[in-house]
């Protein structure tokens, strides 16, 4: 079993927003783990991203934080919005939440 982790912050992001919009709607249950309110976390979302870049969703095994998996490589300072890192996107726009919800079947594909 598999649980989907996102790490996320207190104060408004859109992207943020809409990572719980399409969750809430597909009723996917997550967990949410807040940057600001504990270092640790902080810390993890900015070495795995390069940045303070919520929200990062990860596929962790149940009832752990971390991705049940490394995640696939970033090239130094790129951006990390959108991309799909296997256990691991960060900022995804809809389709790509979706499409990635789907590859880790979290839900499954209409039609």
């Amino acid at each position: 079993m598999k649980d989907l982790v996102m790490y996320s912050r207190t104060t408004p992001c859109p992207f943020v927003t809409l990572a719980r919009r399409v969750l809430n709607n597909e009723h996917v249950p997550y967990r949410e783990l807040f940057i600001d309110q504990d270092k640790t976390i902080e810390q993890r979302v900015l070495n795995w991203t390069g940045f303070l870049s919520v929200p990062t969703l990860v596929v962790a095994m149940a009832g752990e934080d971390l991705p049940y998996e490394e995640p696939a490589p970033l090239p130094k300072s790129a951006s990390p919005r959108g991309v799909n890192r296997g256990s691991m996107l960060t900022e995804p726009n809809e389709e790509q939440l979706l499409n990635w919800l789907i590859q880790h079947e979290f839900i499954h594909a209409e039609g």
